[in-house]
Order: structure tokens, then C-alpha cells, then sequence
């Protein structure tokens, strides 16, 4: 049996796309460091690449990327960095979840190497712990409502009326169509609340979990004659609200139980398992969900009344709030907020039936929530293809690909792409899906399917008009990132001359993908016995380094770029070894300085907690991202899990040895 270095889980609500690219950003995090990891994917075709108990047991560390429930407890006891999957969508990002795990073997404790902000997000802050258990819910139940869903709208092709036996245009095909794509659409809040249950109390809380759901869509029955509580009688659900209190009712009931039965012999384990817990968690959650049913009730209806109060204010107003939620993190809890949001009004439509105000309401709804999720994979795709030139090669296949994401309504591919320029690319997208939102609400378009971007067309009522309004949001939008990208282009294609014009020849022969990496480091940028007070003070010192051997123009720019990158988590490692890099269009040669401290520089936090002995910092042109040289430089990395090569460059004086061994590693 094959051992792992790392093992890792990965998951996000819908199971499509995020889970896929945490796994393949953790899989090329681990090659750069020279690491073994295995990943299992809890997508939406279940757990697949599953891990084994022994490979669970050989592994040196775990990482858990998810926003669902993984069984992350079979890993207790391993050294564990668990957040959310979001958190793990960038090689870079992926990297440092995979330092940090490591780090957490050399003191037992998770995520010693966190910086402060994302320390908090590792012990899983009540934010995150809420959140990942209303996922594993929607994850769950988003099969129920695109299978319901379409199916109900497939029906509508022989006929709005289809279904029913005294219209004209009856068909017993669509009848039961209809029949079965209501079905499915009724479990989605009791799938709702018991997976959010099961999230919490695992297993046993799917009962009160169900039940707690299927209360919420039926209400409290009530005897219309006397007013009284009647099991005979009829109630008013509270919708997928209720279904999400219930859900974390029941789990939490769970959690209580068990630390009542707690005391109960071993042997009645079986006892507790198959009667006590079923029985009184059932009753406790029912009776409560009875009892708040009245203002589940109220809640529910005040919620759909503001929504229905924006479309009175217009569809610019309805329209922006779909649109901004929809791109503002694509994919994320805000993105799933408007989606959820929207297949609760349209589950409320298709109950009304078509010709009603709630009917019209839900589906236009529901259009401008699918056309917000289309237009941001849309937008990268006319960029990339009008803008061909802006954009590096994996940006440009990755652009054609969303192509086919952003039509069958899978809005994550276009994360990769915000993520880079978070500014100003996230506005772009947001005014783009709101565009289309907006102009969605004016044609009014009415869209009876959840999910399948342009396959449900032929069931969309005004179809061509909606792929107008999508395709006018994504044109906007892709004109503007255009814009942006040629401005970026341009202005780092003037940044080197204008930095070094005398010295520009040397540095484009530097930059040629012909520079061997033999003689990369130049014993020259290597300082063996320097004294340095702080991590600050060695970082300017590099960056003034960097200036006097012309790989930079501007001293002050670089020592940015340095403090920039530490800002976002610490650079140093383990052992005395710190790897600092700077990002800048001030540097006008990839290049490496290395620095030595015999007495330590304190101040600079590192994995173990020991002081930084050696430096060494890569310094990297700002439009160089992807290029032969940064490959190089991501071996320095690697080089330093190897043992021997840390011993040699830390116990060396020679500055001719130590650019020697890290030469040797670069090749």
C-alpha cells in the first residue's frame, strides 16, 4: 500500500467545480515541494480517490479543504489544518495550507505557522463551523431541485396546462412528468434540514432531521372549524427557512442526547442507536417546530413580501442585488445565498401554478439569478479571445473553457481570474451579472428550470431575449477586463525600460528562457556574515542589494513588494531558513540574494519558532508570473525539505559553496 507525505479532503456545496480545484492546487503545491499527497474529492458523484485507513495512518499531515462534511474525525490525532475550500483554490494558497499542516507536527498543535488572521480561521471560527453545516444541506439537496426542477419544466413543452386532465392540451406523459418533478421538488426542504442534522449529530440526527423538514413545508395543522390543533386539519409551511432551523435543531438535540445517555452501560449502545435517540429527538424537535411553526410562518412571508417589495422599486434595484450577489464570490456563501434564495421562490411558483403573480414572480426570479451565474465564466471567454494577446497561454485555454462552464450555468470558473486581480475584475464581474440580471427582469423572462444554463432554452419563456441579456452582461463586462488587462500590459511593459534603460539588453538576455540555471545564483549576491536587528532591516538590506547589482531600480519599491508578500503570511520556514520573495515591475531580473545571520534574525516568525539564520529571497519581475525563471526559483522551495542541502547552506561561510549547492538544486 502505497504511503502519502500529505493526504487531503476537499468539497464545496455543489460538489462541481471548487472541489476539483482545490485538489488539483493542493496536488501541484505538493510537486513544487517535492511532497506525496493524495486527495479525496467529495463532489457530487459522491467521495472519490477515497482514503484507506492506511494511508490515513502513514500520512505526516492532513488538510481538509472543505465546506461540507468530510468525516473529517477520521483524522483525529493527525496533525490537521481544516478551512474552507475557498482557502485552497491557488497553488500558492494550497501551499501554504500544506506548510502549515506540516508545522503542526513539530509541536502538536494545528496550523502552528498561521499568521493571525488565518490562525483564527484554522480552530474554525462559529462563522465557518455554521456555514460548512448549511452547505453539507444545500449540497444535498441542490440534485433534488434540479432533477425536480427541470423535470417540472420539461412537462410545460406540451403546455402550460398539460398536466391537467380537463385542459385542452392534456398529455398523461407530462402529467407524470409533472407529478415526478413535484415530488423531488417537495424532499428539497426535509433533505435541506436533515443534512444540515447529519452535519452536526451525524447519523442519528437524519430522523428528527427529516422530520424536522417535512414539518416545515406542512405547518401546523389546524382544524378550520374549531381553530383548534388538528392532525386532520391543514397548516402553513414556512418554507426552506424553517428547514434550516430544523436542521440544526435536531443536530444540536442530537449532540444534547448523547452527553445525557452518556452515563448508560456500553452494552445499550445498540439501544441508544436504533430507539432513545430516534424517539426523543423526534419528539423534542417536532414539538418544537410545532410551537415556532406560527412565526416560522410570518418570517417566511415578511421575507418574500421584500423580495417581491424590490421588484416594485424596479428591476435596476432587483436586478443589482441578483447580479452583485451572484459574482461578488461566485460559487461562494453569498453566490449560494441568491441561488438558494431563488429556488425557494420558484418552488413557491410551481406550487402556485403557472398563470399566478407568484408563478410569474418566482420564474423571473429565478432567470435573473441563472443569468447572473452564466455571465462571469462568459466574460473571461470574450477576453481572452478579443484580448488574446493580454493574457498567458493557461489563461487563455482556461478563458476557452468557461466557455462551456458559463453555458451550462457553472459560474466557478471564472474564480482563478478574480483571484489574480481581485480589484478590479470583481466589480467588472458583479456589473456584468447585474446587466444581465437587470435586463433579464425588463424582457420578462421566465425560467421554470433551477440549473442547466442554455439546455433548459427550449422551456425558458422569452428564451432569445434572455440570451440577449446575457450575452449584452458579458460583452460589458468583457470589454472592461480588455481594458484592464491592456492597461496592466502596457504598464508593465514600461516598467523595465523605464526602471534600466541602459541596462535593458543585459536584462532581456537574463530573462531569456536560455539563462542556465547553473551559474543563476551569482556568488556576488551571496552575504555570508552580516548581523541584521530585525526582519525588516534584512529585507532592506536585500532590496538595496538588489539596486547596486542592477536586478532593481527602485530600493524602495522592492522592500513594498517584500513587506506585501509577509503581510500575507510569514516567509520563514523551519531549521533558521526563511524564503522571502518580491514581486515587482521595480525588478528587472529574476534573480536570488542570499543572506546569512550566524546569531539569528529574531523578530521574523518561522514554523518552529527559531530565529532566521539564513535568507534566501527571490526576487521576481512583476510580469514574469509563469515564466522559465519563476519555475526555477519555485525549486528553492523544494530544495529546502531536503535535509543534507539545508545543512551544507547553513554550515557553509563560503559564499562561492553555498551559491554553488543552491545552483545545483535549480537545475
Amino acid at each position: 500500500m502505497a504511503k502519502f507525505d500529505i493526504i487531503a479532503a476537499t468539497g464545496c456545496p455543489t460538489g462541481i467545480a471548487h472541489t476539483f480545484m482545490a485538489k488539483e492546487a493542493l496536488e501541484k503545491a505538493a510537486a513544487e515541494r517535492g511532497l506525496t499527497i493524495k486527495v479525496e474529492t467529495h463532489g457530487q458523484v459522491g467521495v472519490e480517490n477515497e482514503l484507506t485507513k492506511s494511508e490515513i495512518a502513514g500520512a505526516k499531515a492532513v488538510v481538509v479543504a472543505a465546506d461540507k462534511d468530510v468525516q473529517a474525525e477520521r483524522f483525529a490525532g493527525k496533525p490537521m489544518v481544516s478551512v474552507g475550500v475557498s482557502k485552497a483554490l491557488s497553488v500558492e494558497a494550497a501551499g501554504k495550507l500544506i506548510d502549515r499542516a506540516l508545522a503542526a507536527k513539530s509541536d502538536g498543535t494545528v496550523a502552528a505557522a498561521a499568521d493571525v488572521e488565518d490562525e483564527v480561521e484554522e480552530k474554525e471560527s462559529i462563522g465557518h463551523v455554521i456555514y460548512k453545516h448549511l452547505m453539507n444541506g444545500v449540497s444535498h439537496m441542490l440534485v433534488f431541485v434540479v432533477a425536480g426542477g427541470v423535470l417540472t419544466a420539461v412537462s410545460f413543452l406540451w403546455g402550460i396546462t398539460s398536466f391537467d386532465s380537463t385542459a385542452s392540451d392534456y398529455n398523461s406523459f407530462a402529467a407524470m412528468l409533472k407529478i415526478i418533478g413535484g415530488i423531488a421538488m417537495n424532499l428539497m426542504v426535509p433533505v435541506l434540514s436533515a443534512y444540515i442534522a447529519e452535519s452536526i449529530g451525524k447519523r442519528p440526527a437524519l430522523v428528527p432531521g427529516f422530520v424536522a423538514g417535512m414539518i416545515a413545508i406542512q405547518g401546523l395543522p389546524v382544524n378550520a372549524e374549531t381553530g383548534m390543533i388538528d392532525a386532520g386539519g391543514a397548516g402553513v409551511g414556512f418554507g426552506f427557512l424553517g428547514g434550516i432551523v430544523g436542521g440544526f435543531l435536531a443536530g444540536y438535540v442530537i449532540l444534547l442526547l448523547e452527553k445525557v445517555f452518556a452515563g448508560l452501560p456500553k452494552n445499550l449502545d445498540g439501544l441508544k442507536a436504533i430507539f432513545l435517540y430516534p424517539l426523543f429527538s423526534t419528539a423534542i424537535v417536532g414539538l418544537a417546530m410545532l410551537g415556532i411553526s406560527g412565526p416560522m410562518a410570518a418570517i417566511n412571508t415578511a421575507m418574500m413580501d421584500f423580495l417581491k417589495g424590490l421588484s416594485a422599486s424596479g428591476a435596476v434595484v432587483l436586478g443589482l442585488a441578483i447580479g452583485c450577489m451572484c459574482a461578488f464570490d461566485m460559487g461562494g456563501p453569498v453566490n449560494k445565498a441568491a441561488y438558494v434564495t431563488g429556488t425557494a421562490m420558484l418552488t413557491e411558483a410551481l406550487a402556485a401554478g403557472v398563470g399566478t403573480d407568484t408563478y410569474n414572480f418566482g420564474t423571473n426570479f429565478m432567470a435573473a439569478v441563472s443569468a447572473a451565474c452564466i455571465v462571469p465564466p462568459l466574460i473571461t471567454t470574450f477576453a481572452v479571445v478579443v484580448g488574446k494577446k493580454y493574457f498567458s497561454q493557461e489563461d487563455h485555454d482556461a478563458g476557452i473553457v468557461n466557455l462551456i462552464l458559463g453555458c451550462t450555468h457553472i459560474t466557478e470558473g471564472a474564480i482563478p481570474f478574480m483571484t489574480k486581480n481581485i480589484w478590479p475584475v470583481m466589480p467588472i464581474m458583479m456589473l456584468g451579472s447585474s446587466i444581465a440580471s437587470i435586463l433579464t427582469i425588463m424582457f420578462n423572462v421566465h425560467d421554470p428550470a433551477p440549473h442547466g444554463g442554455f439546455l433548459v432554452l427550449p422551456v425558458v419563456e422569452n428564451g432569445p431575449l434572455w440570451v440577449l441579456a446575457i450575452l449584452i452582461g458579458a460583452v460589458v463586462g468583457g470589454i472592461l477586463f480588455v481594458a484592464f488587462k491592456k492597461y496592466d500590459f502596457e504598464k508593465n511593459q514600461k516598467a523595465a525600460p523605464a526602471v534600466r534603460p541602459v541596462e535593458a539588453p543585459k536584462a532581456a538576455a537574463v530573462e531569456a528562457p536560455k539563462a542556465e540555471a547553473a551559474d543563476f545564483v551569482k556568488v556576488e549576491n551571496v552575504f555570508v556574515a552580516e548581523d541584521f536587528a530585525s526582519r525588516d532591516e534584512a529585507l532592506s538590506f536585500v532590496s538595496n542589494q538588489a539596486v547596486k547589482a542592477g536586478i532593481a531600480g527602485d530600493a524602495d519599491a522592492v522592500m513594498n513588494a517584500f513587506l506585501a508578500r509577509e503581510a500575507e503570511g510569514t516567509t520563514g520556514m523551519m531549521e533558521g531558513f526563511a524564503i522571502p520573495h518580491a514581486k515587482s515591475d521595480a525588478i528587472t531580473e529574476a534573480a536570488v540574494i542570499v543572506v546569512k545571520d550566524e546569531s539569528g534574525v529574531t523578530g521574523w516568525d518561522t514554523m518552529d519558532g527559531a530565529p532566521v539564520n539564513v535568507a534566501i529571497a527571490l526576487l521576481i519581475p512583476g510580469a514574469q508570473a509563469g515564466t522559465t525563471h519563476l519555475k526555477i526559483l519555485s525549486k528553492v522551495a523544494e530544495a529546502l525539505m531536503d535535509e543534507d542541502f539545508r545543512a551544507t547552506v547553513k554550515g557553509s561561510t563560503d559564499a562561492a559553496e553555498i551559491a554553488k549547492t543552491i545552483n545545483a538544486r535549480l537545475i
